[in-house]
């Protein structure tokens, strides 16, 4: 069993419903749904690099903005640590999703419009193909807390007034990943300091 200590929360948008991506692609409300019924492990990789698993994902679920995303980063080795460094200080922060397209239709523009796909695993990128698929927080599991205050939650997911999500979470405008100040910033550097000192031979 994993101790908590070593452990990085974080969440966010893995893919964004209706909006076109660099790839020409856009993906329909429900294209994961057979997928996450079917309960097939979905990996956490780092740069979509089979060889770089970083942790792991606890929930995967579709709602009314896209797919969200909640895992665990494991700080028990140096390239999960320096990815969780990266996105607490903010210079790292894309999500993508790696899938087969199952059913797919044309789109205005000559875009795809993926219908139906089979996922397979959602990286931590430094260029997410979907511009707004990021992370929105990341925080340390030893903090006493499972997730943020509801004044952060409200930043980290901005609503647009219209559109909230089956979870309770604003689902309108793309989150911002937050800044050393916020919320579990102090207690989540603690953690990784502790986590690197405690597997330093």
């Amino acid at each position: 069993m994993t101790d908590r200590a070593q452990l990085a929360e974080v969440e966010g948008y893995a893919a964004i419903f209706r909006e076109r991506d660099l790839n020409n692609d856009i993906i329909a409300p429900g294209a994961f749904a057979r997928s996450l019924k079917a309960a097939r492990p979905v990996r956490m990789l780092y740069q979509h690099t089979a060889e770089a698993p970083i942790g792991r994902w606890l929930e995967l679920a579709e709602d009314a903005r896209g797919l969200y995303a909640r895992g665990e980063i494991l700080l028990s080795s140096p390239r999960a640590r320096e990815v969780a460094a990266l996105i607490a200080g903010g210079a790292l922060d894309g999500l993508s999703i790696g899938y087969r397209t199952v059913r797919a239709e044309k789109a205005r523009g000559g875009a795809r419009r993926i219908l139906e796909a089979e996922l397979w695993e959602v990286s931590v990128v430094t260029f997410p193909m979907a511009p707004a698929a990021r992370v929105a927080r990341i925080g340390a599991s030893a903090c006493g807390q499972d997730h943020p205050p509801q004044d952060d939650i409200d930043r980290f997911f901005p609503s647009d007034g219209r559109r909230v999500s089956p979870r309770g979470r604003p689902a309108g405008r793309a989150p911002q990943i937050p800044h050393a100040a916020s919320w579990g910033a102090r207690c989540f550097s603690e953690t990784l300091r502790a986590a690197a000192q405690s597997l330093t031979p």
